[in-house]
């Protein structure tokens, strides 16, 4: 009787842990969620032909400026270190 007992138990506390499935069925019928259409709003807006090329090469040409500006420090610290001598 007492092995039973515990036998319940541990089957209830599995069965308490166990998740409930998802749907993913989409509902159909009358009280079914209507669905509204996507609307996608795009602006334009005007540039000048600076902000163009800009937007285009702004990234590449802030990279260049960085290993610009590491290679100038770099040759500073060199020829600082050179006339030490």
């Amino acid at each position: 009787m007492y092995f039973r007992g515990r036998f319940r138990v541990r089957l209830m506390v599995l069965m308490a842990n166990k998740q409930k499935k998802k749907r993913t069925k989409k509902y159909h019928g009358a009280d079914a969620k209507v669905s509204t259409p996507l609307v996608t709003r795009v602006s334009a807006e005007e540039r000048s032909r600076f902000k163009e090329w800009w937007l285009v090469y702004g990234q590449i040409v802030r990279i260049v400026g960085m290993v610009a500006a590491i290679a100038f420090v770099v040759i500073l610290l060199v020829v600082g270190i050179i006339g030490m001598f």
